[in-house]
């Protein structure tokens, strides 16, 4: 395959790009390869569309997606009321394997279409048939070779607070769950979540396994479950292996606080996620005014050094009843509630959504546009950062490992004055 007269993102310039058995064999500048080359069936004209590597979903619930409305809608929009709503599914409807991966290979056709090739999932370890683990466990093996998933051991219920909770996430991981994953501030006790973090990051050593945490999701400014996570990564040098997932209550911290916080932060080198379409639906509901958008300190971390993706959360499921799966459209809301629509912002925006998620899934090695790399990469039918997010261009290529999985032709307006 080989991609003519593309742009790629970061570089000046339009390039030439050959991918052979799945690799970047050669990137040169444009109409340096060779005429008869271009004479190959399989040459795609970018026209000037921008290539760059996929984007990456760091943080969804698949086995959640799909199911708002069952047995109700989330009347009051609350994280809690979606909590229990999702207990309700749980344990009163019939769950079937197949059934969890028809919904979540939905999902994943919706992210496919917007980019994503990479996905790191949540599953339910407290849904006790364990029906949902092995849902997207199989789907993983399935999707292979098209989109890489990763998964973790989420305890929605917690871990001290269930009789059993800490088997459930042993029995998880020993099924080959990649990631340990925790919710210290939903424990019965603050006693509780601080040894929910002490086991997580031991049950992490045993299986050497990353750390995704749902940490501090909740306006309450005394949650603060981050400064014990980031410290126990930084005591067992996890921290390149830790994901802090939402850190709401970062939002109501008090700036004194902060910033002794942010030195601990950056010393432990862990990375954050935020999900702000999701959270700015479910936090802040108890506010009057001034209501709290309930969404961490994006642009604070960022200047800061320290490494934070956007992640979708949620599609169409009890928490949040919208999403099709659109990083950029995460992208957008989080550029207007973090306040980060400056020029230098925009400029390297799409970090947000691609780079700075593959850090978090420990892609390094696989993941860029070099040669000898993976020929992963999407095509934007546009010309860059600011472009592709003011206009939400379509992708009108997606390429895994020298496969096509996503092809389109972008709509053309016609345009009566």
């Amino acid at each position: 395959m080989i991609i003519r007269n593309c742009r790629i993102r970061g570089k000046e310039g339009l390039f030439d790009v050959v991918c052979e058995n799945g690799i970047f064999q050669k990137i040169t500048p444009h109409k340096s390869i060779l005429e008869e080359a271009m004479e190959e069936e399989n040459v795609f004209e970018a026209e000037g569309r921008m290539m760059m590597p996929p984007f990456v979903e760091p943080h969804i619930h698949l086995d959640c997606v799909l199911t708002a409305g069952i047995p109700h809608y989330n009347m009051s929009g609350t994280l809690f009321e979606g909590i229990s709503t999702w207990h309700e599914y749980k344990t009163t409807q019939p769950l079937v394997v197949s059934e969890i991966k028809e919904r979540a290979k939905e999902a994943l056709r919706l992210m496919a279409e917007h980019g994503v090739q990479f996905v790191r999932t949540h599953v339910d370890v407290t849904e006790t048939s364990f029906k949902g683990v092995e849902a997207l466990l199989e789907l993983k093996e399935e999707m292979k070779g098209t989109i890489e998933i990763q998964t973790i051991a989420f305890p929605q219920n917690g871990i001290m607070s269930l009789k059993n909770g800490k088997e459930l996430m042993i029995r998880a991981m020993d099924m080959g769950i990649d990631c340990v994953g925790g919710i210290p501030h939903y424990e019965y006790t603050r006693e509780y979540g601080l040894e929910s973090l002490k086991f997580i990051f031991d049950l992490a050593e045993k299986y050497d396994a990353c750390v995704d945490v749902h940490c501090d999701e909740i306006d309450d400014g005394q949650s603060r479950f981050l400064e014990t996570l980031a410290t126990m990564a930084w005591e067992r040098g996890w921290g390149k292996r830790t994901v802090a997932a939402h850190t709401c209550a970062m939002g109501s911290y008090n700036d004194a606080y902060c910033s002794k916080l942010f030195r601990l932060l950056k010393d432990s080198e862990i990375n954050f996620n935020s999900c702000p379409a999701a959270s700015t639906h479910l936090q802040g509901r108890i506010d009057t005014f001034p209501k709290r958008r309930g969404i961490t300190r994006i642009k604070e971390l960022s200047e800061a050094g320290m490494n934070v993706a956007l992640g979708q959360d949620s599609i169409s499921d009890p928490w949040y009843p919208l999403g099709v799966g659109n990083l950029l459209r995460v992208l957008e809301m989080g550029v207007h509630v973090a306040q980060m629509t400056g020029y230098e912002d925009l400029r390297h925006c799409l970090d947000f959504i691609s780079t700075n998620g593959a850090k978090n899934l420990c892609l390094d090695q696989e993941y860029g546009i070099e040669e000898g790399k993976d020929a992963s990469f999407i095509l934007l039918d546009g010309k860059n950062d600011m472009e592709v997010l003011r206009f939400l261009s379509p992708v009108v290529l997606s390429v895994h490992k020298g496969k096509t999985i996503v092809e389109k032709i972008p709509a053309k307006a016609k345009v009566l004055f």
